[in-house]
């Protein structure tokens, strides 16, 4: 496995593999799967999830707690900016000061796709008030280093939609955001099994956001295993650099110079 670490906000991870907390079971199987995963960054829906908002009630917090994870609050279920830039204060509240978060604005109920707009305008807000964002967004390599110069500390633009495991469905325009990005690139929403997530990696992106994914398997501790190894493997490939692609010719894979009896 290879040793390199992901770097965001000045601090390094061993792990590029980023999992939410949504739609399991219960915290015991989230705990299980999160385990099998590897992650160490772990993204919490402020909106849907209690992390101390809600005093007397079971907090994801009890499970995996942020003594061992990087919490990553996020906005997910937010429709305009105002109402990101509240969640995520609230949640750097209940947090004690925790900066690092993730920015989503919604602008569809239907298709979960991003309002830029809006995620621009909560990004500059963010920004300016100290939060670390890590935005998710549409695969619009415009937009993201709009993104990038706002001072966002990672990039975070769609596969395909959320939630719809129908994996990367537009390689050429993520490979132009990962070609001019000085941030970290990862792959946000669509992944639905662990050759997406070894593609993802393997076209360059420095890591993969998923919960669907692990979470809506038939066996999700299972999936969160296998995800885990795709995104070393690909990231191992990437490093490793791939053979070039020769159409209509073959290479034989042993040298066929000075073959016994020749």
């Amino acid at each position: 496995m290879t040793t390199d670490a992901l770097v965001i906000a000045g601090k390094a991870y061993r792990s590029r593999l980023l999992v939410g907390t949504g739609k399991y079971k219960d915290f015991a199987e989230t705990r299980a799967a999160i385990d099998a995963s590897g992650a160490e960054i772990i993204t919490v829906a402020i909106r849907r999830t209690n992390i101390g908002q809600e005093p007397g009630q079971p907090s994801i917090l009890e499970a995996l707690p942020p003594s061992q994870f990087t919490i990553l609050p996020n906005t997910a279920g937010c429709f305009t900016a105002d109402e990101a830039v509240r969640t995520l204060r609230l949640g750097r509240e209940l947090l004690d000061g925790h900066s690092l978060v993730k920015l989503e604005v919604l602008g569809d109920k239907e298709t979960l796709f991003p309002n830029m707009p809006e995620t621009l305008k909560a990004a500059e807000t963010l920004v300016k008030d100290g939060f670390q964002v890590m935005v998710y967004c549409a695969d619009d390599p415009i937009q993201a280093r709009m993104l990038e110069d706002i001072g966002c500390v990672a990039i975070m633009p769609l596969a395909s939609l959320i939630g719809s495991g129908m994996g990367i469905l537009n390689p050429w325009n993520l490979k132009l955001i990962i070609e001019q990005a000085r941030v970290p690139v990862l792959v946000d929403a669509g992944v639905g099994t662990a050759s997406d997530a070894a593609i993802a990696m393997e076209l360059g992106c420095d890591g993969v956001l998923m919960n669907t994914a692990i979470a809506s398997a038939q066996n999700p501790v299972l999936m969160a295993s296998a995800m885990k190894k795709a995104v070393e493997a690909g990231r191992e490939a990437f490093l490793a650099g791939r053979m070039p692609k020769k159409f209509y010719a073959a290479t034989p894979s042993s040298p066929v110079g000075g073959l016994i009896g020749k």
